[in-house]
């Protein structure tokens, strides 16, 4: 080559691995990035009344359904913890990865028409969707410190620990998971529509299988080992156990939570790399 010969700094190549993160790609489109997630947050409540105090009003309404079902009338355990403490954790916590899971499962249906015009990396669009929902969750986070401190003033057994320190952690399993099942979800769906339609079913049933609503130490036998094999099970006794201390939370269930975390972020990005090249020509 000559010494005036042009040098390219970005070379779009229809042969990758399918397995790249397209870390550096992402970095690079950083700017989209976070114009995506402005555009997110934006949208979901421009034309509401209420704008963003939906982000407290939401997670209220359903502690107060769930304290009067599952702690009056049913009277299911909280592990000692003050009852609006135990679900508002819970609610918080599954909001976060559900949200997640729901959005990034329709990447591809709704953004099909700007997929097929422009280029950028696709992974964008699901990593935005993990920030976005994350301003949410810090936002209801708030919220939860704030019951933290009146129940602790209150007199009650609550107070921060070194144990929070976990807490993060907890965060990002959740996040990847969400981003995991989702970009699987999408994928398929870009075959088989059945699927977008089944999702908000399977999320109910999913959140009834994790202990959102109960904690893991109120079971045993049979139901016990079942719950179990929910890897958001150990998140989100993790996510008690960082806050308040209480749930049944071992190193064994981390390292399967872990685990099951980095699988399904791997399996989720392959077959988001895989449909993304010719996804436009089937849905």
């Amino acid at each position: 080559m000559s010494d005036n010969a042009e040098s390219w700094d970005l070379i779009i190549s229809s042969r990758r691995s399918l397995f790249r993160l397209g870390v550096k790609d992402l970095w690079r489109y950083r700017d989209l990035l976070f114009l995506f997630v402005r555009r997110d947050f934006v949208a979901f409540y421009k034309q509401t009344a209420l704008g963003p105090v939906w982000f407290f009003l939401q997670p209220l309404f359903t502690m107060l359904v769930y304290i009067l079902v599952f702690g009056k009338m049913a009277g299911i355990s909280t592990d000692g913890l003050p009852r609006p403490l135990f679900y508002l954790a819970g609610i918080t916590a599954w909001s976060y990865f559900s949200e997640c899971l729901i959005k990034t499962s329709t990447v591809f249906k709704d953004n099909a028409a700007m997929f097929g015009k422009i280029y950028f990396p696709r992974l964008v669009v699901p990593f935005s969707i993990v920030i976005s929902n994350l301003v949410r969750f810090g936002v209801q986070v708030l919220l939860l410190l704030l019951f933290m401190l009146y129940y602790s003033l209150q007199g009650a057994l609550v107070s921060v620990s070194w144990n929070l320190i976990w807490f993060p952690v907890m965060v990002i399993l959740m996040a990847m998971q969400g981003l995991g099942l989702g970009m699987i979800v999408s994928a398929l769906t870009t075959r088989y529509r059945d699927l977008a339609l089944l999702l908000n079913f399977g999320v109910q049933l999913l959140m009834f299988s994790t202990t959102v609503v109960y904690p893991l130490s109120s079971l045993s036998g049979k139901f016990y080992s079942i719950v179990s094999l929910n890897p958001l099970t150990h998140i989100m006794e993790g996510v008690r156990y960082s806050l308040f201390g209480a749930g049944t939370c071992t190193f064994s269930g981390m390292l399967y939570a872990f685990t099951a975390s980095v699988v399904l972020l791997l399996v989720g990005i392959f077959m988001f790399n895989r449909v993304e090249k010719n996804f436009v020509d089937t849905i």
